[in-house]
């Protein structure tokens, strides 16, 4: 890597360790849960980004770790199986089993076919959870405790959270050297071009169920954390949302960088915090910004980063202030009139509002109080708002868009100049 580079993790990895002296005890939670989904996130990118697999149903690995570390910290009345900062262990052990089993059988296809065998050997998993409440204890789940060890209660979420990072910055480390190494090579190698490794030798399907098993080895790694964290585990830790979470996580910060997927999960996981006590709607505020970023940053968060970084060496910084001014402003633009549009319906079709408007017979549709203050769903200059507002945005993104044309066309004279100048040369001789 970059000198820059290791700058960056030196200054990230600082600021993760001094977080606990810079935030509240609310936000170290969130710290904690956003820490455990990156893991998961990048243990799923194994398989998905390097791999070239995409899994439907890693929930499965993520929630048969948080199980399998419940019931480790449950051990011997409650003692433990493993001291507790080794607990997540046993979610790496089970994951990995698991993997290799499941991996076997999802990798002897592939593309769509090997996306609905993982979909449904995680349904399968989910189905059968209910009826085995000694495994997976019912809809009630299972509680634990965390146990005394290495002079450390682990009663406060501050000893919780330099345990979850320390867990999480060492998993880290091994998938980023995992890369490094040959097998992770090969891996690339299953993105790329399955065919013509098999031509040289390899064996396919084994390096397939490696990969799958390694997977899911730190994704139960991330559920024995977030057992840790909890001190609980719940057969809700194998439905479908999990891995969707997952994928939308991977694919948001960009599966084509080893810690894309790591960015996006923390970013969607905060974003989760901050707005679902705001709104309702806020999943499907999430589920907007998936698809934005699939249809206008295919390559993720991360790819914008890349690309940002080219357009400043290609244009220079100062062409490009004024393009990331103008767009910053569109989005806010077209952010603020689709907030208000989706705020505005949510009430009007609530069931609170129409029982309002059902007790005032006669008196027409009540105002809505949205923003401080109060809209009459059938006025003109309501909807009028998030009209103005999503207009000027996209006048905004057609300006910008404008712009930078012009940058690529100006860059492409420039390009051309050399050449048009050796030709004039040639003809006159």
């Amino acid at each position: 890597m970059k000198p820059n580079t290791w700058i960056a993790l030196a200054l990230g990895v600082g600021l993760l360790l001094a977080l606990p002296a810079l935030t509240t005890a609310s936000l170290l939670n969130a710290s904690i849960q956003m820490l455990i989904a990156a893991l998961f996130a990048c243990a799923f990118n194994v398989l998905c980004g390097q791999g070239g697999m995409l899994s439907f149903g890693h929930a499965a690995y993520f929630g048969v770790g948080t199980f399998a570390t419940v019931h480790a910290m449950n051990a011997f009345n409650g003692a433990g199986l493993l001291p507790t900062p080794l607990m997540p262990l046993a979610g790496a052990a089970m994951g990995l089993l698991v993997g290799i089993v499941a991996g076997w059988f999802a990798t002897k296809r592939t593309g769509a076919y090997f996306a609905m065998i993982t979909l449904a050997l995680a349904e399968l998993l989910h189905a059968l959870a209910p009826q085995l409440k000694g495994v997976f204890g019912g809809e009630a789940g299972i509680s634990t405790m965390r146990m005394p060890a290495w002079g450390l209660t682990f009663g406060s979420s501050t000893e919780v959270y330099y345990l979850t990072l320390a867990w999480v910055l060492l998993s880290l480390a091994l998938l980023y050297l995992y890369t490094l190494t040959p097998v992770g090579r090969l891996t690339l190698g299953l993105r790329e071009n399955t065919h013509r490794l098999r031509f040289l030798g390899y064996d396919v399907h084994r390096l397939n169920v490696t990969v799958f098993a390694i997977s899911a080895m730190f994704a139960g790694v991330a559920g024995g954390l977030q057992a840790l964290n909890t001190e609980s585990a719940n057969y809700v830790l194998l439905e479908g949302h999990v891995s969707a979470a997952v994928v939308l996580n991977s694919y948001i910060g960009g599966v084509s960088v080893f810690l894309g997927p790591a960015l996006g999960a923390a970013l969607m996981t905060f974003f989760g915090y901050a707005v679902s006590d705001l709104t309702r709607a806020w999943l499907l505020y999430q589920g907007i910004l998936f698809v934005l970023v699939m249809m206008f940053m295919p390559s993720g968060l991360t790819g914008f980063f890349q690309w940002l970084g080219a357009g400043r060496r290609a244009h220079g910084s100062a062409a490009l202030v004024p393009l990331l001014v103008l767009g910053v402003l569109a989005g806010l633009l077209l952010t603020a009139g689709t907030v208000f549009t989706v705020e505005l319906l949510q009430r009007f079709f609530s069931q609170d509002y129409r029982s309002m408007v059902a007790l005032r017979p006669g008196a027409g549709w009540a105002p809505i109080a949205l923003f401080g203050r109060e809209w009459l769903p059938t006025a003109v200059g309501t909807w009028a708002v998030p009209l103005v507002l999503c207009g000027a945005g996209a006048a905004l993104v057609l300006v910008v868009r404008r712009m930078w044309q012009a940058l690529l066309d100006r860059a492409e004279e420039k390009q051309a100049a050399p050449h048009a100048a050796v030709a004039a040369q040639g003809d006159a001789l």
